[in-house]
Order: structure tokens, then sequence, then C-alpha cells
């Protein structure tokens, strides 16, 4: 198998899963580190565990469990990705971005993605919701960017524009549900940076990346927005601040694994919760209008 997936490849994943099950999803879920229970929440599951799934990447990560979940989110028929794949577990970036096309041609038309992410913005609190307004993405500039080789236009066009990359109107929809379900006081917006990982940023970086405007830092997401966005879906994406990023020589604080887990199950819940109800909100083009 080679690295760049082909349109056919993708094809192929796409009809062997829609032979396997009756659920035609235009919602497309990404759960992050310790967030995989969204897809529980589905009703009326079919699951595959990618490495059932042809040409499907594996994941290698705790907390991150490998598991595509088709179902019912109140009557929304959605897929949900439980784990993702890393720059740093050593895939090459069109394997981590993959599942995006795939969703695509299952007939996904909004993608949905979660993390879990560093806070860099000083006002920021563990525990708080991030929704992601913008990105920066440092592999990108270093020339990794899951677009780079041959563009097949049947996905998109060779450059597409990012500046519209995080759906305004679906933002609006979370500040406004985040609203009625009294979330307001730990709702955010905010820009996230994308690093390669695995290895945590050090102070210097932390305060670099501050000063260029990030809110949140992490090690996902980004790469799979501008393929999600290259092959024409709709984009919202949260990030769960799981930690604060030390910012000065003299903390003891340092940044772990195991700390992003637990505050993933603190505020799993209304998390999930946040996402069901956006899910319901959702138009798509002639479905449930």
């Amino acid at each position: 198998m080679s690295v760049v997936y082909s349109y056919e490849d993708c094809q192929a994943t796409a009809d062997w899963l829609r032979s396997q099950t009756a659920v035609r999803p235009l919602v497309g879920i990404v759960c992050g580190s310790g967030l995989g229970g969204l897809a529980d929440a589905l009703k009326d599951q079919v699951a595959f565990n990618y490495r059932d799934i042809p040409n499907f990447p594996q994941s290698t990560v705790h907390g991150h469990a490998g598991r595509l979940v088709f179902g019912t989110l109140k009557g929304r028929p959605c897929v949900c990705m439980q784990g993702r794949f890393h720059l740093y577990e050593g895939y090459p970036i069109q394997k981590i971005t993959m599942p995006m096309r795939m969703f695509k041609l299952l007939g996904v038309e909004t993608v949905i993605l979660t993390n879990a992410a560093g806070g860099l913005n000083q006002d920021y609190k563990v525990g708080d919701i991030m929704i992601i307004k913008d990105h920066l993405n440092m592999p990108g500039f270093a020339g990794n960017n899951p677009l780079a080789g041959p563009n097949d236009e049947r996905f998109g066009v060779r450059f597409p524009c990012m500046s519209d990359a995080y759906d305004r109107e679906l933002q609006q929809l979370a500040l406004d549900v985040g609203l009625e379900l009294s979330y307001s006081d730990f709702l955010r917006e905010g820009v996230y940076c994308v690093l390669g990982g695995p290895s945590f940023e050090t102070i210097a970086e932390c305060r670099m990346l501050h000063k260029l405007g990030a809110d949140a830092v992490g090690m996902s997401t980004v790469h799979e927005v501008i393929v999600a966005r290259h092959c024409g879906m709709r984009v919202f994406a949260l990030s769960l601040i799981t930690n604060k990023a030390v910012m000065d020589y003299d903390s003891e604080e340092k940044a772990n694994h195991e700390e992003v887990l637990q505050t993933g199950k603190h505020r799993a819940e209304q998390l999930e919760r946040l996402v069901s109800t956006i899910v319901t909100r959702i138009e798509h083009n002639n479905n449930f209008a």
C-alpha cells in the first residue's frame, strides 16, 4: 500500500463501509484524547476496528481506541472516529488525513473535530472548552502539508483557501448552544497551534507561540481540517484545555499525558452534550431542513 492514498483507494474503503452498514452519515466526528465517549453516545451502533477496514491506518496511542463507529445522535446519522492518527506516531501526513477523504466519499457534509490542548492564553483555565476560530500550522511552515504532492481535482482545487477554514455559522451555533446549556463560563474562542510532538513544548516555545497569537497548542486537528476543507466539507473544531502551558522558568509545573486524560474524564460529559446538541441543529442541504 503506497503512502499516497489515491481517489480509488479512498473510494474502495468508502464502498466497503457502505456495504457493511445502512447508516449514511452526514456528520463525521473525530474524538480527541480521552474524548472517545462521544462515539459511545451513538444509537444503533455499527462499529469497525481500524485494523479490519481495508486501507485504513492503525492508532498506537493510549486513550485513542481505534474504532470507526456508525450510528445516530438524536436521529441524525453520524460516523465517529474513536482514536485518530498523529505525526508523532511516525505516520506520513497523508495517512493521518486519509479518513477525511473517506468521510467525504461516504457523503459526510460536516466534520466536527475535538482535541486535548495546552492553554497558552493566560485567561484560560484547565477544563475550558475552546471553539477553534483559526489555526497556526507549524509543520505546514516547514513544508509538511497533507496536500503536498500531485493534486487530484476530484477531491478539490490545487490551492485551497484557508481564511474560512472554520465555519463561522457553526461557531455561532456552538456559542448559542453553550448559552442554553449554561456553559458560557468555560466556553472560549481562540486560535489553535499545531506542532509535531511527541515532546511537549519548552518554555521558550510556549512564549513564542503565545506572542504569535496562539491561545492553545496541540499535536493534531489542523492536518485534518486542511484536507476536509480541500474536499468541501464544513468544519467545526473544539479544544479541551487539559493543562496550562508552562510559561515561567520558576514554575514547578510539568506537562504530562495522564493529566490530559484526567481532564478529559472531568469535562467529557459536557463536551459530549455540547457536540450532540450542535449535531441536532446543523442544517444540511435539503436534509432535515
